[in-house]
């Protein structure tokens, strides 16, 4: 037996129990909290703030795949989904369709799953793509389905998922299984062990032709909305991305046995970092919004257009801080116009200067309200 849907105790994944105890109580405490973070977000900036958060995983779990998505693309498609102004023109049909996805899954983490919920979300990814035979409805070509890399003349196999003939009768099983996992269910999980479970489960199935990862992303975060009773934001997919290899070495790792207690704890670490991460992002729109009142009518052309460029980067900045030279190439000035701008800056302590010549760099002065 290969693959741990091989084995005759599919799919009863076994793990510690025990060892997950401390992750699901720092994931209930870190819950309250991100609504402690969000009540500081007025309410005229609340939808701002979730289509950026949203827009962020749309495109980070796109970018797990390796399809690099528009941005600006995405959040219009999105303000347009949640009825919050018209779509702009032009808006390729990938990022229509992550946001249609993303939109459904943060108004409807509610309802119970099934088979037109999951074909929904799989036309939603793959409406523009022109190389699947099958969207919208299970894979039922007769080839093996394999994760492969390397080059094609020899071929390193990851994993294989079940036959397609089979998938209908995995998926009835699957879903089954996810509604009686939930909180209202007949056999309720934990939320962290759920999510970890649901993850690894469908993607060993791997019931489509492509679109699979996306898919089992967005049913992990599904399932802790249903767990915490209201849509988590949680940057799951942010977090992937940053350490993807860490990501796929562990689903390889588990992918031939059904003792899965190293998979629940790295998915579940996974999630705490996700989780922490969203509360900083929260807190960090709070202090852009405090720092641009507390400096308004008081920023010439130039220092708007650098101090947005460095907001745009989000919580971790220009790595390295804001140098004369980003700002000259910024802004197209003289070196002796940045000199005065970054000046005035720190003097209006909106930026701070450290090291000295060449070596001097700058960031954004502001106080934030989560711990690191």
């Amino acid at each position: 037996m290969r693959w741990n849907w091989e084995q005759t105790d599919w799919p009863e994944f076994s793990y510690d129990s025990k060892a997950l105890e401390a992750f699901e109580r720092r994931f209930l405490q870190q819950s309250g909290e991100f609504l402690g973070v969000f009540r500081h977000v007025g309410p005229d900036d609340q939808n701002a703030l979730r289509i950026e958060l949203i827009s962020e995983e749309a495109v980070k779990t796109s970018e797990i795949e390796g399809e690099i998505l528009n941005r600006d693309s995405v959040q219009s498609s999105l303000r347009h989904q949640f009825g919050l102004g018209l779509e702009s023109a032009n808006i390729p049909a990938a990022e229509r369709g992550i946001a249609h996805l993303m939109t459904d899954l943060y108004e409807r983490f509610a309802d119970p799953l099934n088979d037109a919920t999951l074909f929904a979300w799989h036309a939603h990814l793959m409406g523009g793509n022109k190389s699947i035979k099958i969207i919208g409805a299970y894979r039922t070509h007769v080839e093996p389905m394999q994760v492969v890399s390397g080059p094609i003349h020899k071929p390193k196999i990851h994993f294989e998922a079940p036959p397609s003939n089979v998938i209908s009768a995995e998926m009835r099983r699957f879903n089954t299984w996810f509604n009686d996992a939930a909180p209202t269910g007949k056999t309720p999980l934990p939320a962290l062990t759920r999510a970890g479970l649901v993850h690894l489960y469908f993607v060993c199935v791997h019931p489509f032709e492509d679109g699979n990862g996306r898919i089992g992303r967005a049913l992990a975060e599904k399932s802790l909305a249903q767990n915490l009773g209201h849509p988590s934001l949680i940057a799951l997919a942010y977090t992937i991305e940053r350490k993807r290899k860490d990501y796929y070495a562990a689903l390889e790792r588990n992918n031939k046995k059904m003792a899965v207690t190293d998979w629940l704890q790295y998915f579940a670490e996974t999630i705490i970092e996700a989780q922490s991460t969203t509360i900083k992002r929260i807190d960090f729109y709070v202090a852009k919004a405090k720092f641009y009142e507390r400096l308004r009518g008081q920023l010439n052309e130039r220092q708007s257009k650098v101090i947005a460029r460095i907001f745009k980067e989000g919580i971790d900045g220009f790595k390295g801080g804001l140098s004369a030279e980003n700002y000259i190439s910024i802004t197209g000035t003289s070196r002796a116009t940045a000199t005065r701008d970054l000046q005035d800056l720190v003097e209006k302590q909106a930026l701070t200067k450290i090291g000295d010549l060449r070596h001097t760099r700058y960031f954004l002065k502001f106080e934030t309200l989560a711990k690191n």
